[in-house]
């Protein structure tokens, strides 16, 4: 990447640990980018907003305190605010418009439902307001600017294929191998886009028999885990395997995420059955350690520091009135409008690569080393 704003190194040492946590259509790559027109510029010391949706991942966590820093260290005054996991998406509404209220030039935006943000995003667009939308697009209004991500049908497609991976390494029989799939949160554009990427890779081989979802549910609307909340699927899997398990073995799970991941784990090791294979995403703490531990199968390496230096890049860029770097203008429709993105790589990360894929991220490769 080039030069920006905020180094990754002034980025890094803002936090202790590195990682994160789409469009209702497929994204498009990541080689190259262009550009898109900006708006003409505003002070240097203005105050930026930053909207996230709670504190229940590690990756949002990080992510606030690396804008807090990283705006601060670029000149920018920095208001971040989270939406209380406990409340309804009006607190980030009304956490949105006091931002509008208050003189933001730009607002950056984790949606916590990216369905209900239309008002407050077209009151900013009104009042002059740029507003970026941040790993989460926001959907149905011509008033989000810009949306930067990492690549989500991508993590989807990578999620896939560990699963086949996973299985053949793991299974300990030919095929076919009795699956299940979670989904994430309904109210989360990405998790359809993380859904259909696993499954432009699994349903052929569902299909051709290679694996059999015992349960049948292989619809988003089955396998979606509300909030994303761990005991959602923790519940789920717990019914699963009580209807349709009795005898069966279960040989691998589609995960989203590694909060769920673990949660499927706890239930299965709680019903007294072997750990299938899981997948995983976000590189949290515990899913490395997991990993490592040869527990959970896979994960996916979403750098936060890489996504929010790019989102600083592009606040700096309209500050100077230059115009905006982005990698694909076609993909991301919200429904309204096709939304400008700039799109980073996700990684595949399992026990035979993590210390090659965290070879940038202090904290996890020390985790990694001290099981080798």
């Amino acid at each position: 990447m080039k030069k920006i704003i905020v180094t990754a190194t002034a980025l890094v040492a803002a936090a202790a640990f590195t990682l994160t946590g789409c469009s209702s259509e497929r994204g498009g790559g990541t080689d190259g980018g262009t550009s898109t027109e900006s708006t003409k510029g505003f002070a240097a010391d203005a105050t930026i907003g930053v909207a996230l949706p709670d504190k229940t991942s590690e990756n949002w966590v990080l992510a606030g305190k690396l804008f807090e820093d990283g705006l601060k260290e670029a000149g920018f005054k920095a208001d971040v605010q989270y939406a209380p996991a406990s409340n309804t998406v009006a607190e980030q509404q009304n956490q949105i418009q006091a931002m509008v209220t208050g003189g933001a030039k730009v607002i950056i935006i984790g949606a916590k439902d990216g369905k209900q943000l239309a008002t407050q995003v077209e009151a900013a667009r009104d009042a002059g307001v740029t507003v970026i939308a941040y790993d989460r697009l926001i959907e149905n209004t011509d008033a989000v600017d810009y949306y930067v991500a990492f690549d989500n049908f991508k993590v989807g497609e990578l999620q896939g294929q560990a699963l086949l991976d996973g299985l053949a390494e793991r299974a300990g029989h030919e095929a076919p191998y009795n699956i299940e799939l979670f989904s994430g949160s309904p109210d989360d554009a990405n998790s359809k886009v993380f859904f259909d990427g696993a499954m432009s890779v699994l349903q052929p081989k569902i299909d051709d028999g290679t694996l059999k979802v015992v349960s049948g549910q292989t619809e988003i609307a089955q396998t979606a885990t509300e909030g994303w909340k761990a005991e959602n699927a923790q519940r789920r899997m717990d019914s699963l395997l009580t209807a349709s398990y009795g005898s069966a073995t279960l040989d691998g799970v589609l995960s989203p995420n590694d909060t769920l991941a673990r949660a499927i784990i706890t239930s299965v090791t709680g019903a007294g059955k072997p750990v299938p294979v899981v997948t995983g995403q976000d590189s949290e703490v515990e899913s490395v350690k997991s990993i490592m531990e040869g527990v959970q199968y896979s994960t996916i390496n979403k750098d936060t520091t890489l996504l929010v230096e790019q989102s600083i890049k592009m606040v700096g860029q309209l500050q100077k009135g230059e115009k905006v770097d982005v990698n694909d203008e076609e993909s991301y429709n919200n429904g309204v409008k096709v939304v400008p993105a700039y799109l980073l790589d996700p990684i595949i990360v399992t026990k035979a690569n993590a210390a090659e894929a965290y070879a940038n991220v202090p904290s996890l490769l020390e985790i990694v080393k001290s099981y080798q």
